[in-house]
């Protein structure tokens, strides 16, 4: 269950894929109060940022509701963060997006577009490989099948890389460092595989 019996706060930063996050959290067995209340935020033992939405219009929604400000202190003190799709890249210094974006600064370097010669967005089931680092978190994924649905992407040699992928040039899939843990794809959308790393997640 979730950490010391508290609910997972899923945030809502008005652009984000809450109802099927929140159901297939609920669907291995976790507390969720989806929340745009920092304080909430800054009470919770474990943080979901679902990703739907440009990296720019998330960073902002959350500075301007203070909800980056209560994450930042929550990470600070030790709650565990998972960031789905575009709540990883808001992890980053910056990003290349609609003229250029800046993220929460969490982890260093640019999130980057992915290459024009291939089909953008990247919509569908790609496979992912760990890195010799990989987190056991993510362990289990290596070799599997995910749901991706996105045009940008961090380089796969950011801090942390857990998982790689490719389309049309090899990116961050997932990072792990510290207490802080994010995933390029959906989980929500990739079936037992996607559910299974939830529910591990949850029992961190």
């Amino acid at each position: 269950m979730s950490g010391q019996g508290r609910p997972i706060a899923l945030v809502d930063y008005g652009a984000g894929n809450l109802r099927s996050v929140e159901n297939a959290l609920r669907a291995v067995g976790a507390e969720v109060v989806v929340t745009r209340d920092p304080e909430v935020v800054g009470n919770a033992e474990r943080i979901v940022v679902p990703g739907q939405g440009s990296m720019p219009a998330c960073a902002e929604a959350m500075r301007q509701s203070g909800v980056a400000g209560a994450l930042l202190a929550s990470i600070e003190r030790g709650a565990k963060l998972l960031g789905i799709c575009v709540g990883l890249q808001i992890l980053f210094e910056r990003g290349v997006e609609a003229g250029g974006a800046r993220g929460l600064g969490l982890v260093k370097g640019t999130i980057g577009k992915l290459p024009e010669t291939v089909k953008l967005p990247h919509i569908g089931w790609s496979p992912v490989r760990a890195t010799p680092a990989c987190h056991p978190l993510f362990r289990p994924l290596d070799g599997q099948y995910v749901y991706f649905a996105h045009s940008y992407a961090a380089p796969a040699d950011a801090a942390g890389t857990a998982l790689v992928a490719t389309h049309g040039s090899t990116y961050c899939a997932a990072l792990a460092s510290g207490n802080l843990f994010a995933v390029q794809f959906h989980p929500e959308k990739s079936q037992k595989v996607g559910l299974s790393l939830l529910d591990r997640f949850v029992r961190l």
